[in-house]
């Protein structure tokens, strides 16, 4: 029983101890290609069209941004319905 015990402490402690190089020898390579990620998505958010450049104007002129029309949407459906009431004794 408790040459089992002491086999399995020791699987434990080699498992870790393998473990712990093959990260040391891995974390580097990983954390290029999270970098190269993180840079990819970020070039791609300056490609997206609502990043796009203005138009060329000369000097003087006023470029004005529009913004897609927005519907109206009313509040008023959102508070609940009103009921008339009378109080009586």
């Amino acid at each position: 029983m408790i040459m089992g015990l002491l086999k399995t402490i020791i699987y434990i402690l080699v498992f870790y101890y393998i473990f712990k190089i093959i990260m040391r020898l891995a974390a580097p390579f990983m954390a290029k290609k999270m970098m190269e990620k993180a840079s990819k998505n970020f070039e791609n958010q300056f490609n997206n069209p609502y990043y796009k450049e203005r138009p060329k104007t000369k000097e003087g002129e006023t470029y004005i941004e529009k913004k897609p029309e927005e519907k109206n949407v009313s509040t008023r459906n959102n508070e609940g319905e009103f009921i008339d009431y009378e109080e009586i004794d």
